[in-house]
C-alpha cells in the first residue's frame, strides 16, 4: 500500500515495451546463441528471495477452506512445485488497532515516560504474519526479517504513528511544534527487542531486523521519517540493545523509496563512521531502478517492490502491462546483473479484488475463497525455486540474451535465460571449468515460461562435445539445472 504521490512517481519510471519491432530474422528460422558458464568466477552470493504479508495480507489465507489453504501455502513455499521463497518480510506493526491496513502494536498504551511501567499485549496473531512465520519454518525458510513501519505514536513528535513525524530523541525531533517531552530513542530500541523475543517464544528466530521503512517518504499510514544523521544516532543504541539482549539478529537499513536514495544514504552513513554497525543494506525501487551496485561490502537486498498502476493483469508479455511476468522477469535479471544484490523481495505475495483497485501489488489474487495466479509468480519461481540460498552468482559470457547463472551450496548449477527478441532461439551452453572438468555437466533439466507454459520442463539436449542445447522461444524465460551424477 503506497500513498498516492508515490504512485504518481513510479507510473514515470520504466516505460512499458515499446511497439513489438519488425522481426529480423526470416519465417521459420531459429538463431543459435551459444553462452559460456564459467562456475569458477564467482560473484555475489544469494541470500534469498522474498515476500511481504502485512498489512493483514496475512489474513486472506486463513479466511479459506483448508485445502485451499495448503494449496497456498506450497505454491508460496514449496521448492519443487511453487515459488520457492525462502524469505519473510514482516511488518512490526505500531497502530491501536487493525482497522483497514493498520497493524497493531504490542505496546498500546503509552508508559507515560522512558521510566514507567511497559505493559506489552501479545494477541498470539500479529495480523495474520505469526501464522504466515510458523509455515515458513516448516517448509525451511531461514530468514524471517522483522521491518517496523514506525514507532508507535506517543514515541514521535508527531504523536502519531502515521503521517512521518520523528522518534523522539534523534537530532530535530525536539524542534518546533514538537509533542516530544521525552527521549524515546532506548525505549524504541527495547520495543523491536521484545517483538523479537516474543516471537523467538513462539520457537520463530527473526534473523534482521528494520526500525525504518521508507524514511524518505510521509505516509496516511504507518511512517516515520529519517535522515542520515538520525540513522547514525539511533543505530548504535539499537546495535547495543540486540547485543545485551544476547540476540544474534542482523540490522538492516533503510528501506528508502528508491535506488538512487539508497546509494546516496549508503554514501552518507559511511561518512558518519556507523556503517560497521549494519548487516545489510535495503532499498526499493519505486522512485528510481537499480542501475549499478551499492558501494559496499555489506549484503544488500532489494527489499520491495511490485506494480502500484496497472490493473491486476495474468499475462506474460501483453505489452501494455508494468505487472507483465515477462517485465518482472526482466527486472530480477537487471537486479541480480547490474545490481549484485544479494536477496530480491517483492511486496505483497495475496492480495484481495477489491483493494487497491485491484492492481498488481500481488502476485496471487484471493477472492471468494479461490486464488488467481499472475504470471509474475512464475518469473519468480524460476529464480527463487532453484537459486537456494548461500548460491554464488558465477560468469556467463556471450550471446545478447539476458543470462545469469548460479552455483548452489550442493554443487548443481542453474541457468536461467531470458529471450528479448522476438524470434525463437537455440540455447547452446558451454560449460567451462577447472572444477567440474571431469564431472561435466551432469544431468540437466530444464523449464520454461511464456504465454503458454508455466514453469513446465522442456526437452534438453546434451551433445556429445558436451554442450546443452534447447530450443528458447521468442520471449520465453528458461532455466537449466544441472546435478552431478552420482
Amino acid at each position: 500500500m503506497r500513498s498516492a504521490s508515490l504512485i504518481a512517481a513510479v507510473a514515470s519510471l520504466a516505460p512499458l515495451a515499446a511497439a513489438r519491432p519488425l522481426d529480423d530474422c526470416p519465417a521459420n528460422e531459429t538463431v543459435v546463441t551459444e553462452i559460456e558458464i564459467r562456475p569458477d568466477i564467482k560473484h555475489q552470493q544469494i541470500e534469498g528471495f522474498g515476500f511481504s504479508g502485512a498489512f493483514q495480507r496475512a489474513q486472506l489465507l486463513l479466511n479459506v477452506t483448508d485445502q485451499v489453504q495448503q494449496e497456498l501455502l506450497d505454491l508460496i513455499y514449496n521448492r519443487e512445485t511453487g515459488i520457492g521463497f525462502s524469505i519473510l518480510r514482516n511488518g512490526i506493526g505500531s497502530s491501536n488497532s487493525s482497522y483497514n491496513d493498520w497493524m497493531n502494536t504490542i505496546l498500546p498504551e503509552s508508559p507515560g515516560s522512558p521510566d514507567g511501567e511497559f505493559n506489552y499485549v501479545w494477541d498470539e496473531y500479529d495480523s495474520g504474519q505469526l501464522f504466515l512465520a510458523k509455515k515458513a519454518v516448516e517448509y525451511g525458510v531461514e530468514r524471517i526479517y522483522a521491518n517496523a513501519w514506525s514507532a508507535p505514536g506517543f514515541m514521535k513528535n508527531n504523536a502519531d504513528d502515521a503521517n512521518g513525524g520523528l522518534l523522539c530523541g534523534v537530532p530535530g525531533s525536539f524542534d518546533g511544534n514538537s509533542a516530544c517531552e521525552h527521549d524515546w530513542r532506548q525505549a524504541y530500541a527495547d520495543y523491536l527487542v521484545k517483538y523479537i523475543q516474543i516471537y523467538a517464544a513462539e520457537g520463530i528466530k527473526i534473523s534482521d531486523v528494520a526500525w525504518l521503512n521508507e524514511p524518505d517518504l510521509t505516509t496516511s499510514y504507518a511512517s516515520m521519517r529519517s535522515n542520515a544523521e538520525q540513522v547514525a544516532d539511533f543505530l548504535p543504541i539499537l546495535h547495543k540493545t540486540l547485543e545485551d539482549a544476547g540476540l544474534d539478529v542482523g540490522i538492516s537499513c533503510c528501506e528508502q523509496t528508491g535506488w538512487q536514495a539508497t546509494q546516496q544514504m549508503v554514501s552518507q552513513i559511511q561518512a558518519l563512521g556507523v556503517e560497521h554497525l549494519l548487516t545489510t543494506w535495503a532499498g526499493h525501487e519505486y522512485t528510481s531502478p537499480i542501475d549499478a551496485p551499492l558501494d559496499t561490502s555489506l549484503s544488500v537486498w532489494q527489499s520491495e517492490y511490485c506494480d502500484l498502476n496497472d490493473r491486476w493483469t495474468a499475462a506474460w508479455d501483453s505489452g501494455v502491462s508494468r505487472g507483465d511476468g515477462y517485465r518482472w522477469a526482466s527486472i530480477l535479471h537487471r537486479a541480480l546483473t547490474v545490481g549484485n544484490v544479494n536477496a530480491y523481495l517483492w511486496w505483497l505475495v495475496v492480495q484481495d479484488e477489491a483493494t487497491n483497485d485491484n492492481n498488481n501489488e500481488k502476485l496471487i489474487m484471493v477472492e471468494d475463497g479461490e486464488y488467481f495466479l499472475s504470471k509474475r509468480t512464475w518469473a519468480f519461481a524460476h529464480y527463487s525455486r532453484y537459486i537456494r540460498p548461500d548460491a554464488y552468482r558465477v560468469e556467463t559470457r556471450g550471446g545478447d540474451l539476458s543470462a545469469s547463472a548460479f552455483e548452489n551450496k550442493d554443487g548443481s548449477l542453474v541457468v536461467v535465460i531470458l529471450n528479448p527478441h522476438y524470434h525463437d532461439e537455440t540455447v547452446s551452453l558451454e560449460l567451462i571449468s577447472c572444477r567440474h572438468r571431469n564431472k561435466g555437466w551432469g544431468k540437466v533439466t530444464a523449464w520454461l515460461t511464456d504465454e503458454d507454459h508455466d514453469i513446465e520442463e522442456v526437452e534438453v539436449e546434451v551433445d556429445e562435445d558436451g554442450y546443452v542445447k534447447a530450443e528458447l522461444p521468442a520471449r520465453g524465460l528458461i532455466t537449466f539445472r544441472a546435478v552431478a551424477e552420482e
